[in-house]
């Protein structure tokens, strides 16, 4: 933790004002505060918010561009990257072979404890603020008890094994805690903050445009669904029961949005789910991260184009053949990847053309959930050769409530159960999908069979769209234990017809032998260095 304890050595965090939680306005209008001892501060309300504005920032920053925000994401068979260039970093996780000094490690690594560090500030801290109502006070602890426990499971699902902070200052020779104590540490969190987060806000800066900005109880229990299907699921292996537990924080959320508790809805086209239409006033959104260019912008716009298409692409990311190739047609994939793409001679083209002879180092599908106008604050265009910026302010899409209603089927199902509202659910994903009410799912299904369908539908519902956090297609493949089963699919790397003719294969090559090592990251090498137990 080279930087992280350089950072958590600070008695108090920077207080920035302005950052985070905004797309048109200042998230709190408090002047900077610079460094205060902590005994000093929670003088006033305005320290609170203060104090807020610092957690909201610290997480804008740590998820703001992908070498800080991803974990393994590149493990999942949705995502690959470019063979060569300076892609290294990425392509040791997509060839699952990471090394401890893997640049992105320690940037990972780090910026998962700046938020713990801000979060316990808060936590520990917040309630002795005079003249501020016991429900303010309770709502600020609530929100950094959900975002440490955000952390921490960034943390276990990325390395397993991981040392456990819950004070201000650092212990160098910190033990590394077990899964399952970890998981312990999460769930505490997340029933703390789904007693004191509010079902909605009223005020911004913490609503807007009628949608949740901060933390609310509905992100909550649903971010608990999924973390109940992680423990049911590998390396814990708690099965039928936390199924049943995963499901039931599902089904209460969706009681909650039929119940008007909640005010979530699917939207009604899937090509508006990432649109710049739909940008801060997402209502299928619980949970996202807010970005303004001329504040704090995020770097996602360029992270999927080619490096040989006309926008101006980094070739960070590109979508996986097979994958692709299953994913059903209608709709949502047609807003999921480019429907063509254009090169530098200035022409359409799909995106399996290839010269002759052949001469493009990535020919793969490509991703069109990030992108961004030319022009700001415009609806991409993909037949627009224009060059994008690379400063972004789309919304980060952290939980959404076709998610929720995946994670209902699929826990659902693994509880051995098939019931009409898990069809009813899976099958208003699936209809807007299909453009349609095609109902493609029925009762008569088999337990196993919906569980699958749903994990199938959330793979597809989030493809590509690792800057999500939660719950990416890699995530979903790790609590499945379906790494394995991946890596010998990538080593043996067949070529998959994509067109009458056509037939095109991964250009990252995967080799070597499994091992369940491969499931984890290793820890930082510089990190390791601070901390022997890390070794």
């Amino acid at each position: 933790m080279k930087t992280t304890y350089k950072y958590i050595k600070k008695t108090l965090p920077f207080v920035w004002a302005g950052l985070c939680l905004v797309s048109c306005n200042d998230f709190l209008t408090e002047d900077p505060k610079g460094q205060l001892p902590s005994e000093e501060f929670f003088s006033n309300k305005e320290d609170l918010d203060a104090s807020l504005t610092a957690l909201y920032s610290v997480i804008a920053s740590s998820q703001a561009s992908n070498n800080l925000c991803g974990t393994n994401f590149l493990a999942g068979d949705d995502i690959s990257t470019h063979p060569s260039s300076n892609k290294q970093p990425l392509r040791e996780h997509d060839q699952f072979d990471v090394k401890d000094n893997n640049s992105w490690l320690s940037s990972m690594w780090e910026q998962r404890f700046k938020v713990i560090k801000a979060a316990n500030f808060i936590i520990n801290n917040a309630g002795r603020t005079p003249d501020v109502s016991e429900e303010e006070i309770k709502a600020a602890i609530g929100q950094a008890h959900y975002w440490r426990a955000y952390s921490y499971f960034y943390l276990v699902t990325t390395w397993g094994k991981v040392p456990i902070m819950l004070e201000e200052e650092i212990n160098y020779n910190a033990p590394l805690q077990t899964e399952e104590e970890v998981y312990k540490l999460i769930l505490s969190d997340l029933k703390i903050a789904e007693t004191d987060c509010p079902a909605n806000y009223t005020k911004e800066p913490y609503a807007r445009n009628g949608i949740n900005i901060a933390v609310s109880e509905g992100a909550v229990k649903a971010t608990m669904a999924y973390v109940y299907m992680c423990m049911a699921g590998w390396p814990l292996n708690k099965g039928t029961e936390y199924y049943k537990l995963a499901a039931g924080k599902a089904k209460e959320v969706i009681d909650g949005v039929e119940n008007h508790i909640y005010d979530y809805a699917l939207l009604d086209e899937y090509s508006q789910v990432y649109s710049w239409e739909y940008n801060n006033k997402n209502k299928e959104l619980l949970l996202g991260i807010y970005y303004n260019r001329d504040q704090t912008n995020q770097a996602a716009p360029l992270t999927d184009f080619l490096q040989d298409m006309a926008q101006g692409g980094w070739g960070d990311t590109n979508g996986e053949i097979k994958f692709w190739k299953a994913f059903p047609e209608g709709p949502r994939k047609d807003a999921t990847y480019f429907p063509k793409i254009i090169l530098s001679d200035g022409k359409l083209h799909d995106w399996w053309y290839d010269t002759d002879p052949p001469s493009r180092e990535v020919v793969a599908p490509v991703f069109m959930k990030t992108v961004e106008g030319a022009v700001r604050g415009t609806e991409f265009d993909y037949t627009n050769p224009a060059l994008v910026n690379a400063a972004g302010e789309k919304t980060l899409q952290l939980i959404r409530l076709s998610q929720v209603y995946c994670w209902y089927a699929e826990a659902t199902g693994r509880s051995g159960e098939v019931n009409t509202k898990a069809i009813e659910v899976l099958n208003k994903v699936r209809n807007r999908a299909d453009g349609q009410e095609t109902n493609f799912y029925k009762e008569t299904m088999t337990p196993e069979a919906l569980a699958e369908a749903a994990y199938d539908e959330h793979g597809w519902e989030i493809a590509g769209y690792y800057w999500g956090g939660i719950a990416s297609r890699a995530r979903d493949m790790f609590r499945m234990y379906r790494y394995k089963d991946h890596f010998e699919y990538r080593k043996e790397n067949p070529l998959i017809k994509v067109a009458e003719g056509i037939e095109r294969n991964e250009a990252v090559p995967v080799t070597g032998t499994w091992d369940d090592s491969k499931m984890y990251a290793p820890y930082p090498y510089e990190d390791a260095i601070l901390n022997p137990n890390l070794k």
